[in-house]
């Protein structure tokens, strides 16, 4: 399954809107998603999992990448 992952790049940033990046990654679920980039640093905010339309709709996007961990 396909999840959207929202974080900040260093764990010590606060969590601010206009600052929140994204990345699309393969997992079994959102706790093995968070397994996979512990050792990142990141501030994972939220990890939304990607399906159907939305799913659709995300591919469409230039910047679209599945990170493969």
């Amino acid at each position: 399954m396909i999840y959207k992952v929202y974080y900040q790049e260093s764990i010590k940033q606060v969590p601010v809107r206009e600052n929140t990046k994204t990345l699309f990654m393969e997992g079994e679920s959102d706790r093995d998603v968070r397994k996979k980039l512990a050792d990142r640093g990141y501030n994972i905010e939220f990890v939304q999992a990607v399906t159907g339309a939305f799913l659709e709709y995300e591919q469409q996007n230039e910047d679209y990448k599945v990170l493969e961990i």
